[in-house]
């Protein structure tokens, strides 16, 4: 059965260590193409965009693919969005794997936001040095702010704000290296995507123990595809699913 699978983040590349060895799938693993050095991965991979809602639809026919799971990245909306429309025109079963969300619980000073803006926004008042873990292209907000920058990403942006610090680095971190680099950098302030997972909770960890505020930038709205939270559930369910579009 041919699978399909749309990649980038850790999750996904688990599911591909588990599709990788199982006779039942014929899986192709879909990157975006935005990291400019990617994680070496088990499956045969292609790289680069469909062509819109479509594009995958027609590569959906054309293939033969009889399931879809959607492993980007909980911020990757629009191409979430496209796979679900896709998914829908050519009537191919389609589940999510993502990662539970962070909760903030005792000890931790979080500033839900909305949007990159309202975090932007909401550093009013919040003190320097601002240490942004939000990637490389959601930067633009920040970029005219009169603010002290700490800016970590897997790639060098295109832009950074002026005078910000760039650190290059891919987790996953801990809690003790995480603790380091804020006091080395004298950060103040942390500001983060609600991403989830194990990978980078280092950093919250680290802040909750340094008493730093956290702006913390919510999650696009989810679409009515089933969420999975581990890569064998991912198996299972294309298993149950995958053979009922046959």
């Amino acid at each position: 059965m041919r699978i399909l699978v749309l990649g980038g983040t850790t999750e996904a590349r688990q599911l591909a260590g588990l599709l990788v060895g199982d006779a039942r799938f014929q899986a192709t693993l879909s990157l975006a193409g935005r990291t400019r050095d990617p994680a070496p991965q088990p499956l045969p991979t292609r790289i680069g965009g469909f062509g819109g809602i479509a594009g995958l639809a027609d590569y959906l026919r054309a293939e033969g693919v009889r399931a879809v799971i959607d492993a980007t990245h909980p911020f990757a909306d629009q191409i979430s969005a496209n796979a679900e429309a896709a998914c829908a025109a050519a009537g191919v079963p389609l589940a999510v794997l993502t990662r539970p969300p962070w909760t903030a619980g005792a000890g931790d000073d979080w500033r839900r936001v909305p949007t990159m803006a309202a975090a932007a926004q909401a550093l009013a008042g919040l003190p320097d040095t601002v240490f942004l873990t939000v990637g490389r292209q959601e930067l633009e907000p920040f970029l005219a702010m009169d603010r002290r920058f700490l800016v970590r990403a897997v790639d060098p942006p295109d832009v950074l704000p002026a005078g910000a610090t760039l650190v290059l680095d891919r987790g996953p971190y801990t809690a003790a290296g995480e603790m380091h680099l804020m006091r080395a950098h004298a950060v103040g302030t942390l500001v983060t995507k609600n991403s989830g997972g194990n990978a980078t909770a280092a950093k919250l960890q680290a802040a909750r123990s340094l008493g730093l505020p956290v702006v913390m930038v919510d999650r696009p709205v989810a679409g009515t595809a089933p969420r999975l939270y581990t890569a064998s559930d991912a198996v299972d369910w294309l298993a149950a699913h995958g053979t009922s579009a046959a």
